[in-house]
């Protein structure tokens, strides 16, 4: 399978993964979930939030759960967050929709990861290409990222 710039970035570290691959056409999560053999809980969404003028948040949930807008904003220690526009994303992140991976950004993002992936012993997040989940460590993950867990959903 071909490497992905987040696969390089956790070898690189010395991460240990497992890559999952599937239909990139398919976008739906827990259709993703089914198709890579994981629960929907175990498979997350990487979201992209905008805090006032160009200051950004980062939120990762399960594909099966949706952004609480007024979690998010508590968690992350701001008055209110809201969706980054679709357009804007390629540009601000280097990742598409449907692509959109929390490891390797362009740059460096406050992120926060819902609690509940502190359940599972992995968890999948883009792999930074439509069609590809990585699946690894939640804890390895939030190190790596420097990220934190917080109710979000």
């Amino acid at each position: 399978m071909e490497k992905t710039n987040v696969s390089r970035l956790l070898d690189i570290n010395g991460i240990e993964y497992a890559m999952h691959e599937y239909n990139e056409e398919i976008t739906d999560g827990v259709e993703v979930a089914k198709l890579v053999g994981k629960p929907p809980e175990m498979v997350f969404k990487t979201l992209v939030t905008v805090v006032g003028v160009k200051d950004y948040r980062v939120f990762v949930i399960p594909v099966c759960t949706t952004l609480d807008l007024k979690k998010a904003a508590k968690g992350a220690g701001v008055k209110s967050v809201e969706m980054l526009k679709q357009k804007e994303l390629l540009p601000l992140t280097g990742y598409v929709h449907g692509g959109c991976s929390p490891i390797g950004m362009k740059k460096p993002f406050k992120t926060f990861i819902d609690e509940t992936a502190i359940l599972c012993d992995t968890i999948c997040v883009s792999a930074g290409k439509k069609g590809r989940q990585i699946e690894l460590d939640p804890q390895k993950l939030k190190e790596f990222i420097g990220a934190e867990f917080k109710d979000l959903t």
